[in-house]
């Protein structure tokens, strides 16, 4: 081996070490280069924002009318920032049966910004068709109301509490046989004794959706609610009477069959549980699919009936793990029932119970919720108080909240921007 191979080979690479080592020692900490920012793509100014022209592809249904298409957009997108105050039949449950404008409305000077209403009546075996049917006239009047109230630029929401299958009465458990409890949901699943009853109720949703038009012709969109506070035993659609598999395979038969055989466009699916959840895997234990889901809920009375800061807390936390699966999937979250039944002399309204426990509850942490509905009020007990009420200044205050939209402050719902 000749010297200069043997300076190459041996040598070289010392000399090469002992030069970066003192490289090394002569730089300061300070003068070494800089690593690159790492950006936290969960960050505000890096979230994804869902763009106008890809809303169908996070939508159960990509053949959705534009109005459909346009409330998902515009739910998700004033999300963000605020939400939507609504309740379940405002227009004709009225406190102390008042005749007139909703009750909200009578309080604050602005509809709610959304209605709340129910295929119940609609689909009962004793609504017949004819004129002079009660059941029939409760269908004509709740079409009425949704037609008012998407005219007035609202979000319409039903819920649907079916009566079960066999004998067509009750949907609460605590008035059927333990037949009838065991065996209802069962009954209805493909291949069930009762699934071709069911599909008749389907295409009675169907036929409602296709008729609800607008005074500008198209067709009204409305959030549907099917099979609400299933983790519950209160209905037959219950976990006590029905297994997650089972679940799931009714939820997506009833999407197939109204989005793909009778081809309705004007709906978005929600999915809501009661408040018995503490974890996102809880919630989904019977989630069908984000093929089948538009908006993410939560029913919540429990957390809200007087449980003081640890129920507002409580609330809080459920909602922001809806928050947080609705942005992941890029869905709607929703408080989709709530509220508090104060009955004047027997149930005292809570101090501070809308402006503080429930705006805290629906705004805190971040969340991004797109709406919430009161239930109904009634001839002796309300959810939202009417005028002169001790509780009123203080809905007046949640309302007038920065978060809080009622209808006289709804953007356009109903167009996507161009």
């Amino acid at each position: 081996m000749n010297n200069l191979y043997k300076f190459i080979l041996v040598k070289l690479p010392v000399f090469i070490w002992l030069l970066l080592a003192f490289l090394a020692i002569g730089c300061s900490k300070d003068e070494l280069p800089e690593e690159p920012e790492i950006i936290d793509p969960s960050t505000p100014e890096n979230a994804f924002v869902l763009q106008p022209e890809d809303t169908r592809l996070y939508m159960v249904n990509p053949n959705a009318t534009t109005e459909t298409a346009a409330l998902f957009y515009n739910l998700k997108i004033l999300s963000k920032s605020n939400f939507i105050v609504g309740q379940h039949n405002a227009f004709h449950n009225l406190y102390n049966d008042a005749i007139g404008d909703s009750d909200i409305k009578k309080t604050t000077g602005s509809d709610p910004g959304l209605l709340g209403s129910d295929f119940l009546f609609i689909t009962d075996d004793l609504n017949d068709g004819t004129p002079t049917n009660w059941f029939y006239k409760q269908e004509q009047r709740i079409k009425a109301d949704a037609v008012e109230a998407y005219n007035k630029g609202m979000v319409n929401a039903f819920s649907w509490h079916l009566r079960e299958p066999y004998e067509g009465v009750s949907f609460y458990t605590s008035e059927m046989t333990d037949f009838q409890k065991n065996n209802a949901f069962k009954s209805i699943l493909p291949r069930g004794e009762n699934h071709e009853y069911y599909k008749q109720k389907i295409e009675k949703v169907a036929e409602v959706a296709k008729r609800m038009v607008g005074a500008d012709g198209k067709l009204v969109p409305f959030i549907f609610r099917p099979f609400h506070e299933f983790d519950g035993d209160w209905f037959w659609w219950g976990a006590s009477y029905c297994t997650p598999q089972q679940f799931i395979a009714l939820w997506q038969f009833t999407v197939d069959y109204l989005r793909d055989t009778l081809n309705v466009n004007n709906i978005l699916f929600a999915f809501s549980p009661d408040n018995s959840f503490i974890s996102a895997s809880e919630y989904l234990e019977r989630y069908p699919g984000d093929n089948y889901v538009d908006i993410i809920g939560m029913d919540n009375y429990g957390d809200l009936n007087n449980q003081g800061q640890t129920g507002v807390d409580n609330a809080n936390n459920k909602l922001q793990i809806i928050s947080h699966l609705a942005i992941e999937k890029v869905k709607i979250a929703a408080l989709t029932e709530t509220g508090y039944f104060v009955t004047p002399g027997s149930n005292s309204p809570i101090p501070n119970f809308y402006s503080t426990n429930l705006y805290n509850a629906i705004t805190v942490n971040n969340t991004e919720i797109g709406y919430m509905m009161f239930w109904y009020n009634s001839k002796d007990t309300y959810c939202t108080p009417a005028p002169g009420l001790p509780d009123t200044a203080d809905f007046i205050a949640f309302a007038n909240k920065p978060k809080s939209v009622l209808q006289n402050k709804l953007p356009n719902m109903y167009a996507l921007p161009n």
